[in-house]
């Protein structure tokens, strides 16, 4: 399926192309997840990189540039194209094609696919795969949220108003002294750690109503579960307020709270 080459974008028969992408993706990197004799190296700011973070941009980037090829994509594993070429750009792919790669190496599956597509600064579809958990989330503009789960029954999903008390999702991996004076303030009943974008999917099923970022990250971490999140009924803001935009100069997000709805009344 080839979106036709004018200045439209059929976001229902996008979707089910970027869902089995991502599926393929997860294939791919399962071969290597499951093989006891993978190696990782470590790029410029020692942040691990596997082989499977290779294979799976390779395949993702390639299967992308046939599905839309009008569509420049951006991926963290590949050269980002200065400012100036990027700022006359209405959509472009955000991609991760192996978020949380600290969990890979640790063996946890708390990993993901992330593909998201934006227009005018806004994620507009996303897809985030957990290849070991063979969990799925996606979501397009006015299309709703939806999860597949690991019997692979779809189902829509939406943000929960938690009346019975305040469920934080939690990094694994980040911020853990600056969040523990979090929460010492919030007092939540219930504190869920997990890596990777999975933590915007708990927000965005309504197994958690918060989901606080301190420290950066950056666009293609961010841009799938953001669509996912806004498509379940909740927002992702930078803590003065202000929603999360995409293809930026500087493509590092602030600090964020994605939240469900209606907002809980924390104190940023």
């Amino acid at each position: 399926m080839h979106p036709p080459a004018n200045d439209r974008v059929n976001l229902e028969l996008l979707l089910p192309e970027i869902i089995t992408v991502a599926d393929e993706a997860s294939r791919i990197i399962l071969e290597v997840y499951d093989d006891p004799h993978f190696t990782v190296s470590f790029k410029d700011d020692r942040s691990p990189l596997t082989l499977a973070d290779a294979r799976s941009n390779e395949h993702i980037t390639e299967r992308l540039g046939r599905l839309t090829p009008a569509i420049p994509v951006i991926s963290e594993e590949s050269a980002t194209p200065p400012w100036e070429t990027r700022r006359s750009w209405k959509r472009l792919w955000l991609l991760d094609p192996l978020d949380g790669t600290k969990e890979f190496v640790s063996r946890n599956g708390e990993f993901t696919v992330n593909i998201a597509l934006v227009e005018n600064g806004r994620p507009i579809l996303g897809v985030m795969a957990a290849p070991a958990l063979k969990i799925l989330y996606a979501a397009a503009q006015g299309l709703g949220a939806m999860k597949r789960d690991e019997q692979h029954r779809t189902a829509g999903i939406h943000v929960s108003s938690f009346h019975d008390g305040l469920v934080v999702a939690a990094s694994r991996s980040h911020d853990r002294d600056k969040m523990a004076d979090l929460l010492n303030e919030w007092k939540p009943r219930e504190v869920i750690y997990r890596g990777s974008a999975l933590k915007m999917g708990l927000v965005a099923e309504g197994a958690a109503h918060l989901y606080p970022r301190l420290g950066p990250t950056m666009e293609w971490d961010t841009a799938a579960a953001h669509c996912i999140l806004n498509e379940a009924g909740g927002s992702v803001t930078a803590w003065d307020g202000s929603e999360l935009t995409y293809n930026k100069p500087d493509l590092h997000n602030p600090g964020f709270l994605a939240f469900g709805h209606p907002r809980y009344p924390v104190k940023a």
